[in-house]
């Protein structure tokens, strides 16, 4: 999914103020929300014809959870990314978050800038925490595949490139961070991120941090 694509969102959560507050402050920042909803039920109704590319989730809805709803979200088939927002910090909840396939997990106290920097990073795959749990969910990873991955894993060959902008990624930076550390140019970041991606069969960022993470490259 490419930052110049508009960003179309669909906030999700059951306290009537809070999400028109959430809805109000992405379209004063230029952000197109394309539908609100009070439950899981309404969200997967409306989000066939909506076509968010990313969508706000609330942790604690009516009708289900938003680990529930983030996995029915990520069956339709145009799948937006899931930021959820919830007022949630626990550490059962982020990872059942992640694992059903949310790209991001900000906690309520976030500030309106905060929560703006998220989306547009969400938008663009990157994977996004409230300080504190990006630790948690690379730590559980890192137990994981510690756990299952096999001896007999052969890699592809990456450059010394890729594999320097790879372990900058899983450390958690963003683009434009990782072309500063290394003085290249913000795109010339993208081309290594598309080439490793390409040469591993991955999908997008969150599948490329786990990656890493199974191979160590985030010490």
């Amino acid at each position: 999914m490419e930052s110049s694509e508009e960003i179309r969102v669909l906030v999700v959560d059951d306290h009537p103020m809070w999400r028109d507050a959430v809805a109000r402050d992405l379209d004063e920042a230029g952000v197109t929300v394309v539908g609100t909803a009070g439950d899981g039920a309404k969200a997967l109704r409306i989000a066939p014809a909506a076509r968010p590319t990313l969508a706000v989730v609330d942790m604690h809805l009516p009708d289900m959870t938003g680990v529930e709803l983030t996995a029915g979200l990520m069956a339709l088939a145009e799948p937006p990314r899931v930021l959820v927002l919830s007022a949630s910090g626990a550490g059962d909840d982020v990872l059942a978050a992640v694992k059903a396939g949310a790209t991001g997990y900000l906690v309520k106290s976030a500030g309106r800038d905060e929560l703006l920097d998220a989306v547009r990073r969400v938008h663009r795959g990157e994977a996004v925490y409230t300080p504190g749990l990006a630790g948690l969910v690379l730590g559980e990873y890192r137990r994981l595949s510690s756990r299952e991955r096999g001896r007999d894993d052969p890699s592809p060959a990456l450059t010394p490139r890729e594999t320097e902008v790879l372990r900058l990624v899983a450390k958690g930076l963003a683009y434009k961070q990782i072309a500063q550390r290394l003085s290249i140019a913000h795109r010339t970041v993208q081309n290594h991120v598309q080439n490793t991606l390409t040469k591993l069969h991955l999908h997008n960022r969150v599948e490329l941090v786990r990656y890493a993470i199974d191979r160590g490259l985030d010490d």
